[in-house]
């Protein structure tokens, strides 16, 4: 059974391209055509080369990310204290009357105080709106409706550690702009006596579009779990405020480390999926339909250095930690939960054996 190969598109037509064992290509459902693989390799090795050469050329040409706008601590910085994690690396400042003694995210008990860096200034800051209760609160009513959740794991646990982070965020502005070929299908059937005939309409479809994007959040955290900013998300940027060391007291804030140059591929990326997923929005009343051909143009703005408010909370059970991370101004949470394995396998018993025997029984009367 031949398999498809969904990133490849026929030079001849942009149909589609499907690997057949029988003859060892890549051949093309609508225009009949077909490719060795060394030769489709080699047109796609070409064609990253030109795309590579035509970024190194927008480079050049001034159309990076503008961070003129980014600025360093100065005088602030001697109200500034860092904390830094032996364990994971992590590098946490926060304003001089703040004391740390626990790292919110791997838990270990022993940060070491010191000395502050200048490093850049952040330009805006999200503040904290859910209160340390609240979030203890959200925790418990996190585990309501998890039905394979341990109920002694529900009873017996308590929040180890709860610590209020502002996480670093990168805020890109840019646009995008994007041609997209598509081809769809539409099927009909008309029944004549005894035969069912179905008809097949392959259309090609035209989209062009061009979006603006403001504030287009990147987490430049590499300490955060993995998954958990972007599931806490999206942040309500209406309290998007100019920042201020004010409201650092009582929380910690996670420096960056992952550069600009390092989040700027995640950004093209959002941009990218943001205007192909509103052009795909508008190739409606078609049976099926298919990208047969896109062309993405990015166009880089401004950046600026935000903070955004995370609670890190930490439980403990079975010799084991739990971390869970909450938006700090939402309350949307996060985390890792362990199942009841004998729970998991009453479940089956009781609701796919049952199912399985009436499908078998519904087949043998068929």
């Amino acid at each position: 059974m031949a398999s498809q190969i969904n990133n490849y598109q026929c030079p001849a037509c942009t149909g589609p391209l499907h690997y057949v064992g029988t003859s060892d290509k890549l051949e093309c459902d609508y225009c009949g055509s077909s490719f060795s693989i060394p030769e489709i390799e080699k047109l796609y090795a070409e064609q990253e080369a030109k795309a590579k050469e035509e970024y190194a050329a927008a480079q050049a040409a001034g159309e990076g990310w503008d961070n003129s706008n980014l600025t360093s601590w100065g005088e602030e910085a001697n109200g500034i204290k860092v904390y830094s994690c032996p364990s994971c690396g992590a590098e946490l400042i926060t304003d001089e009357t703040t004391a740390a003694s626990c790292c919110p995210y791997c838990g270990n008990n022993n940060v070491v105080p010191g000395q502050f860096e200048d490093t850049l200034k952040p330009d805006k800051i999200i503040p904290f709106k859910i209160t340390k209760e609240q979030a203890i609160a959200g925790l418990q009513e996190h585990y309501k409706g998890k039905k394979l959740l341990p109920k002694s794991f529900v009873s017996g646990n308590s929040v180890q550690e709860i610590t209020g982070v502002y996480v670093p965020f990168w805020l890109f502005d840019g646009s995008a702009s994007a041609d997209v070929q598509y081809r769809a299908e539409k099927t009909r059937s008309e029944r004549h006596g005894d035969d069912e005939i179905i008809y097949t309409e392959h259309w090609d479809v035209a989209r062009s579009g061009h979006a603006a994007f403001e504030d287009v959040p990147v987490d430049a955290s590499s300490k955060m779990p993995s998954g958990h900013m972007d599931s806490i998300e999206p942040y309500d940027y209406k309290d998007l405020r100019d920042f201020s060391t004010a409201y650092l007291p009582g929380f910690l804030a996670d420096k960056y480390d992952i550069s600009i140059e390092d989040s700027a591929s995640r950004a093209d990326v959002r941009f990218e999926n943001t205007i192909l997923s509103d052009l795909a929005q508008t190739v409606t009343g078609y049976s099926s339909v298919q990208v047969a051909d896109k062309r993405v143009r990015i166009k880089r703005g401004k950046v600026e250095y935000a903070l955004f408010p995370v609670w890190m909370l930490s439980t403990k059970w079975n010799d084991q930690t739990y971390t869970f991370a909450m938006n700090g101004q939402t309350g949307k949470m996060v985390g890792d939960l362990p199942i009841d394995k004998g729970r998991l396998v009453g479940m089956f018993f009781k609701w796919f054996i049952p199912a399985a025997i009436l499908c078998g029984l519904f087949q043998m009367f068929l």
